[in-house]
């Protein structure tokens, strides 16, 4: 009788859900509710390109502000946020009835280079690196946080050989993985190994990209 089945049409998540998710995942997201609006990351110097007004300046917020659900990030509907814009969010010039979902190449630089995005992503490898001991339990469980179930074994296989390219590249060019520490303002964890928390870092970026993480299936 599928009585223990749910059953619904597969879709990509809105523009704030993408953002919370990767937030959740990484064990960032502030869950307070209410209070005012926030300014998380957006890139500098965009509001005095295009906004003649007497607020031409974009004040970012810092420490948990920065990690509020996106239903509380403040919007300018002459500039809207790039990240949500991307994701299809409406400008909130008009009113609208359903969403469009669009699919361009844009989704997925944002993905990968966005503040947000790429912080969510190294928190995450520390969150794996402490709750899991080896390399195969940790792509479980990142995989899991990401798209809510289990790699099968070809995707495993996958990810830890895409691990082990990243450790010998990181181990190479150990600057690159001190660059990669910086992007966001958390701090990260310097009892971890720099190279394994890059690698991971990276690792969670690229799954953060894939059709699944960004889709409710």
């Amino acid at each position: 009788e599928n009585r223990l089945y749910a059953r619904g049409p597969r879709f990509r998540l809105p523009a704030e859900m993408i953002r919370d998710h990767a937030l959740s995942a990484s064990g960032l997201l502030v869950d307070h509710i209410g209070g005012e609006s926030v300014k998380p990351y957006q890139p500098p110097g965009l509001w005095g390109e295009v906004v003649f007004t007497n607020v031409p300046r974009f004040q970012q917020d810092h420490g948990e502000k920065l990690y509020r659900r996106s239903m509380y990030t403040y919007w300018k509907r002459s500039v809207p946020p790039p990240n949500m814009q991307v994701f299809d969010a409406p400008s909130r010039e008009v009113c609208v009835l359903k969403r469009p979902s669009t699919n361009t190449p844009l989704a997925a630089l944002v993905l990968m280079n966005d503040p947000t995005f790429v912080e969510a992503s190294r928190k995450l490898a520390e969150r794996v690196l402490r709750e899991a001991q080896s390399n195969v339990t940790r792509v479980e469980l990142l995989h899991r946080l990401i798209c809510g179930r289990q790699p099968t074994p070809e995707e495993q296989r996958l990810l830890l050989g895409t691990l082990d390219d990243l450790l010998a590249g990181f181990r190479a060019e150990p600057a690159g993985a001190a660059e990669l520490m910086t992007v966001g303002e958390s701090a990260y964890d310097k009892s971890l190994d720099l190279t394994e928390l890059a690698a991971f870092a990276s690792l969670a970026n690229a799954v953060f990209c894939t059709d699944e993480a960004i889709t409710r299936n």
